[in-house]
C-alpha cells in the first residue's frame, strides 16, 4: 500500500516542531500576498454597546502588565443562554483571578437580557457567584426537564449547575457524581448524546498539569522563552492533559466510562476546546478535540459507546505540511454550500488559522492557502465562528485575537498585546477577503480577547457577537446588517431526542444553494453560541428546511418563509413562527 504524504508528514513532524526553544508550537509562516480588494461593499457593521447595554465588569485573569505563569494567559470562554426561556438570549460571562493580590470582583457573571438592548447582573439572585479560575462553559438540558443546564471547568473543580426553572441554579455536582479528588485543569467540554438515548452526556477535556510551585519561573529554560524574550513556561514542558466521558445514567447522575468507551486512550496532547457534530455524515455525534501545540483529535463514534481517534488519518491532527499548530478554538460551518461540516481552527502568532474543507465521508482536506486565510499571521487567534454575518448567503468566518505575552510588545511592537478581531468575507467563489475596519469599530478594537459566542441577542434577524477581553469588561458587538438580504432562524425542542436538540443537524436548501449547520453545546473557544441556528439566505424569500434530529429521526419542512423564527418541536412540526424588528445600519 502506498504511504501517503500526509501519513509521511505527520511521523516527522513531532520531533521537528518539538525542535522550537519556545513553549508554544508555530511555524514562523510568511503571510501569502494579498489580492486586490473585491470592492464589494460588507453591509454588516459592528459596533461594541457593553459598557451601555451594562457588561461593565471586567474579566480577572492574572496580573495585567506580566504573566508568570501559563494558567494566567489562557482565559475562559462565554456563552448565549436563555437560561428563562423568554426568548431573549442571556449571558453567562466566566472569569479567572489572581493568585496573589486584589481579587475583587472576580466572579463568573449571568447576565439577563431585558428586551431594551440592557442587561442585568443577576449573578448573587441566580446562585451562580464563584471566584476561582473559569475555562470553559458548554450548555445542555441534562435532566429534559426544558430549562437549559450549565457545565463550567475550572482549574480545580469542575461544577454542573441544574437550571431550576425559576431564574435560580443549584450547584449539582457532587450528588451527578462530577466530583473529582484532586485538582485538575478542565479544559473544554461539551454535552452530546454519544448512543442517541435522549439523554445527554458530558465530555470534559482537561488541558495539562499544573501546580504554581512546580513549574520553572519565566526564562528558566527553552520552554520558557519565546523569540528570545523570558516569558511563562508552557505549554511544552509540562506533562498535558486528557479526556473524560461521563455517561448520563438518566436519573441525574453520570459515570465515568472513559476507559470503556476508548477517550483514556488519547494521551499526549494539551487539550482545549472540544466540539461535538457528526463530521463523518454517518448520523452519529463525532467528537473533536483542539489541541496546543500538539496533534488535535477527531474521534470517530463507533455507535457502540466506544470512539477511535482518526485525526490523522482523516487530515485535521495537523496542518498539510504535518506540522503541529498551538490549536486553541474552533468554528464549525458549511463555508462552501456543499452540506457538509467544515472546521477552521485558530493557532498562534506567526501561524495560520486553518480552513480544513469536509469531503462529506469524513476526510479533511487543508484549503487555508487557497481559501485566502493565509494573508493574515500577526496574531494570537482563539474563539471563532464560521457564520453568515451579513446575510448574503454565504457563512464568513469571524475570530478574536490577543496574545499571551504582555511583557513582548516592549521589545518587539510588532507583537501587540491587545490586537483587533477580524473578519474573513465569504466571496461566494472558495475564497475569503480579510477585513477589519470595514466591519465596524467593534472588529478594529483593539483588546487581549479569548471566548467568543455568536448569537441574536437583540432579536433583529442578524448574527451578534459577545467577546471575553482579559481584565477589562467583555465586547458585545451589536451587528446592523444593511441592504435586502433575507435570513430564517430554527429552533429545535426535542421529544425523543433530548430537549436542546443537541446534535440536531438542520440542512436548509435555498436557491441553488444548500447548507448544514447543527446545535452545538461548544464551540469557538470554550464558548456556547445561541441554539438558534442562523440562516443567512441572500435574495432568497424562503427555505426548505430538513431536520435530522439526535434520535435518527428526519422531517422536512418546504417553502419555508423568511424573516422569521420557528420553532420545530420533534414530531410535532412547527409549532411557533416569530418576526423579529430588524434594526437597520447607519
Amino acid at each position: 500500500m502506498p504511504v501517503r504524504r500526509r501519513d509521511l508528514l505527520s511521523l516527522l513532524a513531532l520531533p521537528a516542531a518539538r525542535a522550537f526553544c519556545q513553549g508554544v508550537s508555530t511555524r514562523t509562516a510568511t503571510p501569502t500576498p494579498r489580492g486586490k480588494p473585491s470592492g464589494i461593499p460588507f453591509l454588516a457593521k459592528f459596533t461594541d454597546v457593553a459598557a451601555s447595554a451594562g457588561l461593565t465588569a471586567p474579566t480577572i485573569c492574572g496580573p495585567v502588565d506580566h504573566k508568570d505563569f501559563i494558567l494566567e494567559t489562557v482565559g475562559c470562554g462565554v456563552a448565549f443562554i436563555d437560561y428563562d426561556q423568554d426568548g431573549w438570549l442571556d449571558i453567562f460571562v466566566l472569569s479567572g483571578t489572581r493568585l496573589t493580590g486584589d481579587t475583587e470582583g472576580a466572579t463568573n457573571r449571568l447576565y439577563k437580557n431585558n428586551r431594551d438592548g440592557t442587561f442585568t447582573d443577576v449573578t448573587a439572585a441566580a446562585g451562580l457567584h464563584r471566584t476561582g479560575w473559569a475555562s470553559a462553559v458548554c450548555v445542555g438540558d441534562y435532566n429534559n426537564d426544558g430549562f437549559d443546564d450549565l457545565f463550567v471547568t475550572n482549574w480545580g473543580q469542575n461544577a454542573l449547575y441544574r437550571n431550576n426553572g425559576n431564574g435560580t441554579f443549584t450547584d449539582v455536582t457532587e450528588q451527578a457524581g462530577l466530583i473529582h479528588p484532586q485538582r485538575r485543569w478542565g479544559a473544554g467540554c461539551t454535552f452530546t448524546d454519544i448512543d442517541r438515548n435522549g439523554h445527554l452526556d458530558l465530555v470534559v477535556s482537561t488541558y495539562l498539569d499544573f501546580e504554581p510551585d512546580r513549574v520553572s519561573k519565566p526564562g528558566a529554560g527553552n520552554n520558557c522563552n519565546w523569540k528570545g524574550i523570558p516569558v511563562n513556561c508552557g505549554p511544552k514542558g509540562l506533562p498535558p492533559g486528557r479526556l473524560y466521558l461521563y455517561r448520563n445514567n438518566g436519573d441525574g447522575t453520570f459515570t465515568d466510562v472513559s476507559s470503556q468507551s476508548g477517550l483514556d486512550k488519547c494521551k499526549g496532547s494539551y487539550c482545549m476546546t472540544v466540539v461535538a457534530a457528526d463530521f463523518s455524515n454517518r448520523g452519529w455525534p463525532d467528537i473533536y478535540v483542539a489541541c496546543d501545540s500538539t496533534p488535535s483529535f477527531l474521534l470517530q463514534n463507533n455507535k457502540d459507546g466506544t470512539f477511535t481517534d482518526v485525526g490523522m488519518e482523516s487530515g485535521v491532527a495537523l496542518n498539510e505540511d504535518g506540522m503541529e499548530q498551538a490549536g486553541m478554538g474552533v468554528g464549525v460551518g458549511d463555508y462552501n454550500l456543499d452540506g457538509n461540516l467544515d472546521i477552521f481552527k485558530t493557532h498562534f502568532a506567526d501561524d495560520t488559522d486553518i480552513l480544513y474543507r469536509n469531503d462529506g465521508k469524513g476526510n479533511f482536506e487543508d484549503v487555508t492557502l487557497r481559501s485566502g486565510l493565509g494573508v493574515e499571521t500577526r496574531y494570537v487567534s482563539w474563539g471563532a465562528g464560521i457564520a453568515d454575518l451579513d446575510n448574503d448567503g454565504w457563512p464568513d468566518i469571524l475570530f478574536v485575537t490577543g496574545s499571551v505575552y504582555p511583557e513582548i510588545e516592549k521589545k518587539l511592537p510588532a507583537y501587540p498585546y491587545k490586537s483587533p478581531r477580524i473578519v474573513f468575507r465569504n466571496l461566494g467563489n472558495a475564497k475569503f477577503e480579510e477585513l477589519i475596519a470595514e466591519a465596524g469599530p467593534g472588529i478594529a478594537a483593539a483588546h487581549a480577547s479569548r471566548g467568543c459566542a455568536f448569537g441574536d441577542f437583540d432579536n433583529d434577524g442578524d448574527v451578534d457577537a459577545v467577546i471575553i477581553n482579559l481584565n477589562q469588561p467583555p465586547s458585545l458587538l451589536r451587528n446592523d446588517v444593511s441592504g435586502d438580504g433575507h435570513w430564517l432562524k430554527v429552533k429545535l425542542v426535542g421529544a425523543t431526542s433530548n430537549r436542546s436538540a443537541i446534535g440536531a443537524r438542520i440542512t436548509a436548501r435555498y436557491g441553488a444553494h444548500i447548507q448544514a449547520q447543527e446545535v452545538l453545546s461548544q464551540s469557538s473557544f470554550y464558548s456556547c453560541n445561541d441554539f438558534r441556528i442562523h440562516f443567512g439566505l441572500g435574495p432568497e424569500k424562503e427555505a426548505t428546511l430538513e431536520v435530522r434530529w439526535p434520535s435518527g429521526k428526519k422531517e422536512q419542512f418546504e417553502k419555508v418563509e423568511a424573516n422569521q423564527l420557528v420553532t420545530i418541536r420533534e414530531a410535532e412540526g412547527i409549532v411557533k413562527r416569530e418576526r423579529f424588528q430588524r434594526r437597520r445600519a447607519n
